[in-house]
């Protein structure tokens, strides 16, 4: 039996992680993302323990936040080395303009003040393998609907 594995969703808000998560992931990986509990205190532990409790389990989960750097992966990564779970990165490369535009047309709670956006690109650092993840991969949308997945190449510190 190969090892859980646990996915970290790393972008903007308005990046399509959500998405890709839907179209790529649903049928195999349970997801988790702070989205699910809004108004709960501890949020982080919260996350953590369906995380672990998932991969406890036996089955795959993906993380669904910005996760926009290694303070926000690092317990997650932490959390799956304790279960001996894969760990891929899938970084969705910053594009403000698109994220801005998705963003105007969400409803409800799903729109993000677009400070928020400003504030997470700021705090944004691409991943690497030396943080931990045993495989990268960069996401984008395809322009039909789609999402293109490659490995993400490693670039030097």
């Amino acid at each position: 039996m190969s090892p859980c594995e646990l996915v970290i969703l790393i972008g903007l808000q308005g990046a399509g992680k959500t998405s890709f998560y839907h179209r790529t992931l649903s049928a195999t990986h349970a997801h988790v993302s702070k989205d699910h509990f809004p108004n709960a205190r501890r949020r982080q532990e919260r996350q953590l323990r369906l995380v672990r409790e998932a991969l406890e389990e036996g089955r795959d989960v993906a993380v669904d936040n910005t996760n926009p750097s290694p303070e926000e992966w690092r317990p997650l990564i932490e959390a799956a080395r304790e279960c001996s779970a894969r760990v891929v990165g899938c970084w969705f490369p910053p594009d403000l303009p698109g994220c801005l535009e998705r963003n105007a047309v969400r409803r409800g709670r799903a729109r993000v003040p677009e400070v928020g956006l400003y504030a997470t690109l700021k705090r944004l650092r691409r991943p690497r393998l030396a943080d931990g993840f045993d495989e990268l991969r960069t996401v984008r949308f395809d322009g039909r609907g789609g999402f293109e997945v490659e490995p993400l190449e490693e670039r030097p510190p």
